[in-house]
Protein backbone atom coordinates (compact mmCIF):
# COMPACT_ATOMS: atom_id res chain seq x y z
CA UNK A 1 0.00 0.00 0.00
CA UNK A 2 1.10 3.48 -0.84
CA UNK A 3 -0.40 6.35 2.30
CA UNK A 4 -3.57 4.06 3.01
CA UNK A 5 -4.24 3.47 -0.74
CA UNK A 6 -3.91 -0.12 -2.87
CA UNK A 7 -1.99 0.61 -6.05
CA UNK A 8 -2.03 -1.22 -9.03
CA UNK A 9 0.41 -1.18 -11.80
CA UNK A 10 -1.17 -2.00 -15.46
CA UNK A 11 1.74 -3.17 -17.79
CA UNK A 12 0.24 -3.07 -21.67
CA UNK A 13 2.54 -5.05 -23.57
CA UNK A 14 3.61 -5.82 -26.90
CA UNK A 15 6.39 -8.12 -27.89
CA UNK A 16 8.96 -6.59 -25.26
CA UNK A 17 10.76 -9.31 -24.39
CA UNK A 18 14.02 -6.89 -24.17
CA UNK A 19 12.50 -4.64 -21.27
CA UNK A 20 9.58 -6.65 -19.60
CA UNK A 21 11.85 -7.58 -17.32
CA UNK A 22 13.57 -4.35 -16.41
CA UNK A 23 10.50 -2.59 -16.26
CA UNK A 24 8.90 -5.27 -13.34
CA UNK A 25 11.68 -5.31 -11.88
CA UNK A 26 11.74 -2.13 -11.64
CA UNK A 27 8.01 -1.38 -10.14
CA UNK A 28 7.82 -0.10 -6.51
CA UNK A 29 7.30 -2.66 -3.59
CA UNK A 30 4.74 -0.33 -2.13
CA UNK A 31 2.81 -1.39 -5.12
CA UNK A 32 -0.01 -4.14 -4.34
CA UNK A 33 -1.10 -5.32 -7.95
CA UNK A 34 0.72 -5.49 -11.46
CA UNK A 35 -1.26 -6.03 -14.08
CA UNK A 36 0.65 -7.39 -17.21
CA UNK A 37 -1.76 -7.30 -20.05
CA UNK A 38 0.19 -9.22 -22.73
CA UNK A 39 -1.73 -8.29 -26.34
CA UNK A 40 -0.88 -11.32 -28.39
CA UNK A 41 2.89 -10.95 -28.40
CA UNK A 42 4.59 -13.61 -30.53
CA UNK A 43 8.07 -13.58 -28.64
CA UNK A 44 8.88 -14.64 -25.58
CA UNK A 45 7.61 -11.77 -23.52
CA UNK A 46 4.85 -14.86 -21.74
CA UNK A 47 7.27 -16.66 -20.65
CA UNK A 48 9.73 -13.98 -19.02
CA UNK A 49 6.68 -12.33 -17.20
CA UNK A 50 5.42 -15.87 -16.34
CA UNK A 51 8.86 -16.69 -14.49
CA UNK A 52 8.49 -13.09 -12.61
CA UNK A 53 4.65 -13.84 -11.77
CA UNK A 54 6.35 -17.44 -9.73
CA UNK A 55 8.72 -15.17 -7.60
CA UNK A 56 6.41 -12.11 -7.46
CA UNK A 57 2.84 -13.12 -5.73
CA UNK A 58 1.82 -9.47 -7.45
CA UNK A 59 2.39 -10.44 -11.15
CA UNK A 60 -1.00 -11.20 -12.86
CA UNK A 61 -0.72 -11.87 -16.22
CA UNK A 62 -3.39 -11.81 -18.88
CA UNK A 63 -2.89 -12.48 -22.04
CA UNK A 64 -4.93 -10.96 -25.35
CA UNK A 65 -5.14 -14.20 -27.66
CA UNK A 66 -6.18 -11.66 -30.50
CA UNK A 67 -4.43 -8.61 -31.03
CA UNK A 68 -7.01 -5.71 -29.76
CA UNK A 69 -4.65 -2.96 -29.04
CA UNK A 70 -2.57 -0.50 -26.63
CA UNK A 71 -6.20 1.21 -25.01
CA UNK A 72 -7.73 -2.60 -25.25
CA UNK A 73 -4.85 -4.07 -22.96
CA UNK A 74 -5.22 -1.13 -20.49
CA UNK A 75 -8.85 -1.30 -19.94
CA UNK A 76 -8.22 -5.16 -19.31
CA UNK A 77 -5.83 -3.83 -16.10
CA UNK A 78 -8.47 -1.36 -15.09
CA UNK A 79 -11.16 -3.76 -15.20
CA UNK A 80 -8.86 -5.89 -12.97
CA UNK A 81 -8.19 -3.38 -10.96
CA UNK A 82 -11.95 -2.78 -10.31
CA UNK A 83 -12.43 -6.66 -9.28
CA UNK A 84 -9.66 -6.58 -6.85
CA UNK A 85 -10.85 -2.95 -5.25
CA UNK A 86 -7.99 -1.04 -5.92
CA UNK A 87 -7.90 2.45 -5.04
CA UNK A 88 -5.53 4.25 -7.37
CA UNK A 89 -4.44 2.25 -10.97
CA UNK A 90 -1.32 3.45 -12.55
CA UNK A 91 -0.09 2.85 -16.31
CA UNK A 92 3.49 1.97 -17.24
CA UNK A 93 4.14 0.08 -20.35
CA UNK A 94 6.34 -2.64 -20.48
CA UNK A 95 8.98 -1.04 -22.69
CA UNK A 96 10.58 0.74 -19.61
CA UNK A 97 10.20 4.04 -20.61
CA UNK A 98 8.34 5.18 -17.48
CA UNK A 99 10.86 6.03 -14.65
CA UNK A 100 9.10 4.52 -11.89
CA UNK A 101 10.69 6.84 -9.45
CA UNK A 102 8.12 9.51 -10.59
CA UNK A 103 5.44 7.47 -9.51
CA UNK A 104 4.80 9.18 -6.40
CA UNK A 105 4.04 12.19 -8.60
CA UNK A 106 0.91 10.75 -9.96
CA UNK A 107 -0.29 9.04 -7.12
CA UNK A 108 0.10 12.34 -4.29
CA UNK A 109 -2.78 14.32 -6.48
CA UNK A 110 -5.50 11.99 -5.95
CA UNK A 111 -4.47 10.78 -2.49
CA UNK A 112 -4.43 14.77 -1.52
CA UNK A 113 -7.58 15.34 -3.05
CA UNK A 114 -6.42 17.66 -6.27
CA UNK A 115 -7.00 15.25 -8.96
CA UNK A 116 -9.13 12.47 -10.00
CA UNK A 117 -6.61 11.37 -12.80
CA UNK A 118 -3.11 12.49 -13.51
CA UNK A 119 -0.68 12.07 -16.15
CA UNK A 120 2.87 13.00 -17.20
CA UNK A 121 4.01 16.25 -19.00
CA UNK A 122 7.09 15.78 -20.85
CA UNK A 123 6.61 19.36 -22.65
CA UNK A 124 7.25 20.95 -19.85
CA UNK A 125 10.72 22.24 -20.65
CA UNK A 126 13.95 22.11 -22.94
CA UNK A 127 15.44 19.65 -20.52
CA UNK A 128 12.21 17.38 -20.61
CA UNK A 129 11.76 17.00 -24.78
CA UNK A 130 15.52 17.29 -25.64
CA UNK A 131 15.44 13.25 -26.07
CA UNK A 132 12.49 13.73 -28.31
CA UNK A 133 12.73 13.54 -32.00
CA UNK A 134 11.81 16.41 -34.00
CA UNK A 135 9.02 14.64 -35.62
CA UNK A 136 7.67 13.38 -32.50
CA UNK A 137 8.00 16.44 -30.70
CA UNK A 138 6.42 18.64 -33.71
CA UNK A 139 3.02 15.68 -33.99
CA UNK A 140 2.75 15.79 -30.33
CA UNK A 141 2.03 19.69 -30.52
CA UNK A 142 -0.48 19.50 -32.65
CA UNK A 143 -2.41 16.22 -31.48
CA UNK A 144 -2.09 18.28 -28.12
CA UNK A 145 -4.06 21.21 -29.45
CA UNK A 146 -6.32 18.87 -31.27
CA UNK A 147 -7.08 17.13 -27.81
CA UNK A 148 -7.48 20.52 -25.91
CA UNK A 149 -10.24 21.42 -28.40
CA UNK A 150 -11.77 17.82 -28.17
CA UNK A 151 -11.48 17.11 -24.30
CA UNK A 152 -12.37 20.67 -23.23
CA UNK A 153 -9.23 20.39 -20.66
CA UNK A 154 -6.91 23.51 -22.47
CA UNK A 155 -4.50 23.63 -19.43
CA UNK A 156 -2.93 20.09 -20.34
CA UNK A 157 -0.35 19.21 -22.74
CA UNK A 158 1.75 15.99 -24.20
CA UNK A 159 -1.68 14.11 -24.33
CA UNK A 160 0.00 11.28 -25.49
CA UNK A 161 1.74 10.63 -22.60
CA UNK A 162 0.90 7.31 -21.07
CA UNK A 163 2.11 7.27 -17.87
CA UNK A 164 -0.54 7.98 -15.29
CA UNK A 165 -2.87 7.42 -12.60
CA UNK A 166 -6.71 7.13 -12.28
CA UNK A 167 -8.70 6.99 -9.25
CA UNK A 168 -11.01 3.79 -8.69
CA UNK A 169 -13.94 6.40 -9.05
CA UNK A 170 -12.85 7.45 -12.61
CA UNK A 171 -13.05 3.61 -13.51
CA UNK A 172 -16.55 3.16 -12.12
CA UNK A 173 -18.52 5.89 -13.56
CA UNK A 174 -16.68 6.00 -16.65
CA UNK A 175 -17.67 3.41 -19.28
CA UNK A 176 -14.51 1.52 -20.05
CA UNK A 177 -15.89 -0.54 -23.07
CA UNK A 178 -16.44 2.65 -24.91
CA UNK A 179 -12.36 3.73 -24.70
CA UNK A 180 -10.73 4.11 -27.79
CA UNK A 181 -8.67 0.50 -28.07
CA UNK A 182 -5.74 1.82 -30.21
CA UNK A 183 -3.18 4.10 -29.57
CA UNK A 184 -5.61 6.92 -29.47
CA UNK A 185 -6.93 5.75 -26.05
CA UNK A 186 -5.63 8.40 -23.87
CA UNK A 187 -7.12 11.57 -25.76
CA UNK A 188 -10.15 9.86 -26.11
CA UNK A 189 -10.19 8.97 -22.23
CA UNK A 190 -9.84 12.51 -21.56
CA UNK A 191 -12.90 13.19 -23.43
CA UNK A 192 -14.97 10.71 -21.13
CA UNK A 193 -13.31 12.34 -18.37
CA UNK A 194 -14.04 15.94 -19.19
CA UNK A 195 -17.87 14.81 -19.75
CA UNK A 196 -18.10 13.02 -16.28
CA UNK A 197 -15.92 16.59 -15.04
CA UNK A 198 -13.27 14.89 -13.71
CA UNK A 199 -10.45 16.92 -12.47
CA UNK A 200 -6.77 15.90 -14.17
CA UNK A 201 -3.88 16.98 -13.51
CA UNK A 202 -0.59 17.10 -15.53
CA UNK A 203 2.50 16.68 -13.74
CA UNK A 204 6.13 17.27 -15.38
CA UNK A 205 8.19 14.33 -16.24
CA UNK A 206 11.05 14.16 -18.15
CA UNK A 207 11.17 11.70 -21.53
CA UNK A 208 13.20 8.62 -21.25
CA UNK A 209 13.96 7.21 -23.98
CA UNK A 210 16.58 4.13 -24.75
CA UNK A 211 16.06 0.94 -26.41
CA UNK A 212 12.61 0.73 -26.72
CA UNK A 213 11.03 -0.07 -30.22
CA UNK A 214 7.94 2.11 -31.12
CA UNK A 215 5.33 0.07 -32.81
CA UNK A 216 3.53 3.43 -33.54
CA UNK A 217 3.51 4.50 -37.54
CA UNK A 218 2.77 7.88 -37.02
CA UNK A 219 2.14 9.53 -40.05
CA UNK A 220 -0.92 6.97 -40.15
CA UNK A 221 -1.58 7.55 -36.76
CA UNK A 222 -1.61 11.31 -36.45
CA UNK A 223 -4.26 11.15 -39.30
CA UNK A 224 -6.56 8.58 -36.92
CA UNK A 225 -6.21 10.09 -33.78
CA UNK A 226 -6.91 13.84 -35.28
CA UNK A 227 -10.68 12.09 -36.84
CA UNK A 228 -11.06 10.60 -33.89
CA UNK A 229 -10.83 13.62 -31.38
CA UNK A 230 -13.09 15.49 -34.43
CA UNK A 231 -15.52 13.16 -33.38
CA UNK A 232 -15.08 13.48 -29.77
CA UNK A 233 -15.33 17.01 -30.33
CA UNK A 234 -18.64 16.98 -31.48
CA UNK A 235 -19.64 14.04 -29.10
CA UNK A 236 -19.06 16.34 -25.80
CA UNK A 237 -20.45 19.26 -27.40
CA UNK A 238 -23.67 16.90 -28.31
CA UNK A 239 -23.84 15.33 -24.98
CA UNK A 240 -22.61 17.88 -22.45
CA UNK A 241 -23.52 20.96 -23.78
CA UNK A 242 -26.95 20.28 -25.66
CA UNK A 243 -28.34 16.95 -24.16
CA UNK A 244 -27.92 17.53 -20.65
CA UNK A 245 -27.51 21.16 -20.52
CA UNK A 246 -27.42 24.26 -22.75
CA UNK A 247 -24.27 26.42 -23.07
CA UNK A 248 -24.19 29.25 -26.06
CA UNK A 249 -20.76 28.13 -26.94
CA UNK A 250 -21.83 25.19 -28.98
CA UNK A 251 -23.51 27.94 -31.04
CA UNK A 252 -20.44 30.12 -31.46
CA UNK A 253 -18.33 26.67 -32.18
CA UNK A 254 -20.32 25.75 -34.93
CA UNK A 255 -21.58 28.88 -36.10
CA UNK A 256 -17.85 30.01 -36.14
CA UNK A 257 -16.91 26.87 -38.45
CA UNK A 258 -19.33 27.20 -40.69
CA UNK A 259 -18.11 30.94 -41.41
CA UNK A 260 -14.92 29.66 -41.57
CA UNK A 261 -15.66 26.74 -44.52
CA UNK A 262 -17.26 30.10 -45.82
CA UNK A 263 -14.77 32.19 -45.71
CA UNK A 264 -11.99 29.78 -46.57
CA UNK A 265 -13.66 28.03 -49.62
CA UNK A 266 -14.93 31.67 -50.83
CA UNK A 267 -11.73 32.85 -50.84
CA UNK A 268 -10.64 30.00 -53.13
CA UNK A 269 -13.65 30.51 -55.82
CA UNK A 270 -12.92 34.33 -55.58
CA UNK A 271 -9.49 33.49 -56.86
CA UNK A 272 -10.67 31.42 -59.22
CA UNK A 273 -13.16 33.69 -60.54
CA UNK A 274 -10.54 36.19 -60.74
CA UNK A 275 -7.60 34.66 -62.55
CA UNK A 276 -9.92 31.96 -64.54
CA UNK A 277 -12.79 33.37 -65.33
CA UNK A 278 -11.66 36.80 -65.43
CA UNK A 279 -14.17 38.54 -63.34
CA UNK A 280 -13.99 40.89 -60.53
CA UNK A 281 -12.43 39.63 -56.95
CA UNK A 282 -12.93 42.44 -54.86
CA UNK A 283 -16.83 41.87 -53.71
CA UNK A 284 -16.08 38.34 -53.68
CA UNK A 285 -12.93 38.44 -51.88
CA UNK A 286 -14.05 41.49 -48.99
CA UNK A 287 -17.10 38.90 -48.26
CA UNK A 288 -14.95 35.78 -48.15
CA UNK A 289 -12.55 37.64 -46.04
CA UNK A 290 -15.49 39.12 -43.99
CA UNK A 291 -16.75 35.88 -43.44
CA UNK A 292 -13.75 34.47 -42.03
CA UNK A 293 -12.79 36.73 -39.85
CA UNK A 294 -16.35 37.09 -37.92
CA UNK A 295 -15.49 32.51 -38.37
CA UNK A 296 -12.52 33.17 -36.23
CA UNK A 297 -14.13 35.62 -33.52
CA UNK A 298 -16.70 33.60 -33.53
CA UNK A 299 -14.70 30.26 -32.73
CA UNK A 300 -12.43 31.86 -30.40
CA UNK A 301 -15.14 33.27 -28.49
CA UNK A 302 -16.22 29.67 -27.84
CA UNK A 303 -13.24 28.65 -26.76
CA UNK A 304 -12.55 31.18 -24.14
CA UNK A 305 -15.89 29.77 -22.95
CA UNK A 306 -14.70 26.15 -23.04
CA UNK A 307 -11.65 27.57 -20.91
CA UNK A 308 -14.21 29.27 -18.57
CA UNK A 309 -16.52 26.44 -18.17
CA UNK A 310 -13.36 24.38 -17.10
CA UNK A 311 -12.12 27.24 -14.47
CA UNK A 312 -15.96 27.23 -12.57
CA UNK A 313 -16.09 23.92 -12.23
CA UNK A 314 -12.25 23.88 -10.77
CA UNK A 315 -11.26 21.14 -13.01
CA UNK A 316 -7.82 22.71 -12.56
Amino acid sequence: MYKENKIAVVVPTYNEERLIGETLSGIPKYVDKVYVIDDSSTDKTSEIVKKFAKKDPRVIYTRHEKNKGVGAAIVSGYKKALEDGIDIAAVMAGDNQMDPEELPKLLDPIIEGRADYTKGNRLFGYEYVRNMSRFRYTGNIALTFLTKMASGYWHLMDPQNGYTAISKKCLETINLDSIYPGFGYPNDLLVKLNFHSFRVLDVPIPARYGREKSYIKYRKYIVKVAWLLLKDFFWRLKWKYLALSFHPLVFFYIVGILLLFMGFFGGLYSLYYKFVLGGSLFIRGVLSLLFFIIGVQMFLFAMLFDMQEERRNGKY
